[in-house]
């Protein structure tokens, strides 16, 4: 009786999949120091975007801000990789993620004493994009070894409720504690909540890199060897192509100024209506993603998870009201969260451990490079055409090319989580 009614319950589940929070005891301290940590952050991105305004009064200043995090995230990206291949990654966690402290720390001390330099907040934010650059390939490649693989799905789901959350409460609970208390107490909630973060990082096991416990990791993981493993994978291209095809085509953030006044009549709260319509897509996508577990065809998920976004964003351009595009943005939003979760499952489950870390340092360049270069696109298109052109054939084109793409590896739509192959 037990055993027909086990399956019914994984037929009908509609939330998140909490299994891997329950069965893992190290997965749920990573998850939860996490979550903690991503708030804080987006209160100190926003903290840090406040007061760069204050001092200067420059929209351009305050646009510099994103140049200094997305360059070392860029540059670093490979290497960081390569370093979470070699090392202990409980290890370089736990330093990186220290250093993320200690930086929170230093901007609530200057501001406390009353510094008020943009360039010492520009050096800050860039040795946090550094210390990010270590700390996600080492963090991304440790959930393969404490999850078995078809607890990834739900695992990655539940990370993107991470981020997500991060990047709407963050944002909101920062401007709430500006506004209340000033600048010195966002910048202390924040060095308060990555000890949760450092917390986690503290009581993993150590997890040196290899396939088996009594196999050690080559000295030097190399740069070449990760970006020629990749070149022999069509599978695993697939995912990083996929998603470049959305982020560079298909990406209308950098319009979203310039839609909410001439589509919608709206202001800057428009604007913010604009953005934060895709997060909270993504977020109720991580909310209702029980049903991802079910999935075999991660391949052929992506394919149709991209193709939907590009047909949502496509759609948003041909709407003049606000409210349905509000609907076509939170689509396109729930469609990459779904997207993201089987990438990140097939990085992880198709990919051996010992390159894992160099994985996910692409990973990281993609996911960091990908939407500035869509923010250029698309702010260029509209240039020379329209608003409208820019978006709408940005969102076609965005189809078009991931169906091309699944035409020329049509293995990728055949992959199944339950015999991957990269």
């Amino acid at each position: 009786m037990t055993e027909t009614a086990e399956p019914r319950v994984s037929r009908t589940r509609i939330l998140a999949d909490l299994t891997p929070l329950r069965i893992s005891p190290d997965y749920r301290r990573l998850w939860f120091g996490n979550t903690v940590s991503w708030i804080g952050q987006g209160m100190t991105a926003l903290a840090v975007s406040l007061q760069v305004y204050d001092i200067t009064g420059s929209a351009f200043s305050v646009g510099l801000i994103g140049l200094c995090s997305l360059v070392p995230l860029v540059l670093l990206g490979l290497y960081s990789g390569a370093v979470a291949d070699t090392v202990d990654r409980r290890k370089l966690g736990l330093v990186s993620a220290t250093g993320s402290f200690l930086l929170s720390l230093v901007l609530a001390a200057v501001t406390f004493a009353g510094v008020q330099n943009v360039g010492l907040l520009y050096a800050v934010v860039a040795l946090q994009a550094v210390c990010f650059a270590l700390n996600s390939p080492a963090r991304s490649s440790m959930i393969a070894r404490m999850l078995p693989a078809e607890q990834l799905p739900a695992a990655n789901a539940l990370s993107a409720m991470t981020s997500t959350t991060g990047g709407l409460a963050g944002p909101m609970l920062g401007g709430l504690i500006v506004g209340w208390w000033g600048y010195k107490a966002a910048y202390t909630v924040d060095a308060v909540t990555f000890t949760a973060s450092l917390y986690a990082m503290w009581r993993l096991p150590s997890m040196l890199p290899g396939r088996g416990e009594g196999e050690k990791a080559p000295k030097r993981a190399s740069v070449l060897d990760g970006l020629r493993f990749l070149g022999t994978r069509p599978n695993l291209r697939m995912t990083f192509f996929s998603d470049l095809s959305a982020m560079v085509l298909a990406h209308p953030r950098a319009l979203f100024p310039v839609v909410a006044v001439v589509w919608f009549g709206g202001d800057a709260r428009t604007t913010g209506l604009l953005v934060a319509a895709p997060a909270l897509g993504a977020l109720l996508g991580s909310v209702f993603s029980g049903w991802l577990g079910r999935i075999h065809r991660h391949g052929l998920a992506v394919l149709v998870a991209v193709a939907c976004w590009g047909g949502a964003i496509a759609l948003f351009g041909l709407t003049r009201q606000l409210w349905p595009g509000l609907v076509l943005l939170a689509l396109a939003g729930c469609a990459d969260s779904v997207s993201m979760v089987f990438r990140n499952t097939m990085l992880q489950a198709a990919v051996p451990d010992e390159m894992r870390g160099r994985l996910q340092g692409v990973f990281i360049v993609v996911v960091a490079g990908g939407p500035r270069l869509g923010d250029l696109v698309a702010g260029t298109v509209a240039d020379l055409t329209s608003p409208a052109v820019a978006v709408t054939g940005g969102g076609l084109a965005c189809v078009l090319v991931v169906c091309l793409l699944g035409l020329r590896w049509r293995n990728f739509a055949r992959y199944d989580a339950r015999d991957p192959q990269p």
